[in-house]
């Protein structure tokens, strides 16, 4: 089963910078997939932020564009989203996964943007 481990979180205060990690596990070839970024807060669903897909490009939510990128190290079957220009409302447990999140979710990792 296809599995994840994400790492990188913390606390930054706004403005700041983070840079999130995720190393897949039990996909052979990462590289014929889209590979996601999630967020989820306190009460509300867990929301798509950043895909890197397959072909190459990347999508990202409205409220991250310009600030977010995701990339990707296929060899490495890891995952990246730097996080610039933090904001309050970017806190939230980050998740990663894979093609429609297909895949098992992980533990994810905490961010909290607070001064």
């Amino acid at each position: 089963q296809v599995q994840f481990v994400e790492s990188g979180g913390g606390l930054v205060q706004p403005g700041g910078s983070l840079r999130l990690s995720c190393a897949a596990s039990g996909i052979i070839i990462v590289s014929l997939y889209n590979m996601e970024w999630y967020r989820q807060t306190p009460g509300k669903q867990r929301e798509l932020v950043a895909v890197a897909n397959a072909v190459g490009t990347t999508n990202y939510a409205d409220s991250v564009k310009g600030r977010f990128t995701i990339s990707r190290d296929d060899a490495k079957k890891r995952v990246y989203l730097q996080m610039n220009s933090l904001k309050p409302e970017d806190a939230g447990v980050y998740y990663c996964n894979y093609h429609g999140a297909q895949g098992r979710w992980g533990q994810g990792t905490q961010v909290t943007v607070s001064s």
